[in-house]
């Protein structure tokens, strides 16, 4: 009688954890806490003008046409970027800090959003992935990348949880980020992953995504916090990293932006989603300093706001606006 509720209980054991399994792979890597979170994956002419003080609508004009926009959205020392692509869809980068959720759930909603078509986790820290549980509760989302993590790293916090939690009560699954992965390719249009290169790291932020974005003739690379292993990583790998807009890595850390790695970008602009006055002193002078020395343009969210960039496929814009704030701290 023992063995058959044994057994009994064994099986629906099973079935749960295999219901809890959202990786689109199946793959199953952990136990405790790190079971419920593992199984839950599955040259042209450029031009430039700054706007202080517009309103929201001048946000929204790239979706009427064949443009693509990236809103490197003010969201304090957190990141958060949205890119509306030709045909009004629509790429989530990170949700910023839990605090910003809901601030981000109504900004979308404000531009008439409902459905997400790709959202990207680059790592499981707070500031990246707040508010990304809101998120996917709010909309219908196409699909979610996100990097595997080692066992050993699995983070233990409630973020985390929450956003595992969310993914699940949607019958969601996770596709793994990795390097040599492409999410796009259409045309003129690519997005491609070249980050992580390895499953194992030290540090939570070299698991980062880091994604490059190709339109027409412009270039845009987002390097999430990958720090100096993941960027000597891409180098080694051979990767076309020229690109003509850099979003600094991990706020502008010194831990992030090596000479080499600058040097293989050779970016024309930069911007560094950083909170004003931060704890952590981001970004920091070195970095500052190298991007100075290059001769590139700095554009930081915690002195200009929001930082939109338009493309048109031959040429870009950049434009500051400070009254689009999600930061909810």
């Amino acid at each position: 009688m023992k063995n058959k509720i044994f057994s009994f209980l064994f099986c629906l054991l099973f079935i749960f954890l295999s219901g809890c399994n959202v990786w689109d792979n199946g793959q199953n890597l952990s136990s405790d806490l790190t079971t419920n979170a593992q199984s839950q994956f599955v040259g042209s002419e450029q031009s430039r003008t700054e706007s202080e003080d517009i309103n929201l609508s001048s946000a929204n004009q790239a979706e009427n046409n064949q443009n693509l926009l990236i809103e490197i959205l003010n969201a304090g020392q957190a990141d958060c970027i949205l890119i509306t692509l030709p045909g009004n869809r629509y790429i989530l980068i990170d949700g910023g800090n839990n605090n910003d959720g809901q601030k981000l759930v109504d900004y979308l909603k404000s531009k008439t959003i409902s459905n997400i078509d790709f959202v990207i986790a680059t790592h499981p820290h707070e500031d990246h992935i707040g508010g990304l549980d809101l998120i996917i509760s709010s909309f219908d989302i196409g699909k979610i990348y996100m990097p595997k993590i080692h066992d050993s790293d699995v983070p233990t916090t409630k973020t985390y949880e929450d956003f595992l939690d969310a993914v699940s009560n949607r019958g969601y699954k996770i596709s793994p980020a990795k390097a040599g992965s492409t999410l796009l390719d259409e045309g003129n249009l690519k997005l491609e992953f070249f980050a992580p290169n390895s499953d194992n790291y030290n540090n939570l932020n070299n698991y980062s995504a880091v994604i490059k974005l190709t339109y027409g003739n412009t270039r845009v690379l987002f390097a999430g916090d990958a720090e100096n292993v993941s960027e000597n990583e891409m180098l080694k790998a051979g990767f076309n990293l020229k690109c003509d807009i850099l979003k600094v890595g991990h706020h502008g850390s010194n831990s992030s932006t090596t000479k080499e790695f600058l040097e293989a970008v050779d970016p024309k602009e930069a911007i560094i989603s950083c909170g004003m006055g931060n704890q952590y002193g981001h970004p920091h002078a070195e970095t500052l300093q190298k991007l100075q020395a290059a001769g590139i343009n700095i554009h930081r969210t915690d002195q200009d706001g929001t930082v939109i960039i338009t493309l048109d496929g031959n040429s870009y814009t950049i434009s500051k606006h400070k009254d689009i704030n999600i930061d909810g701290n």
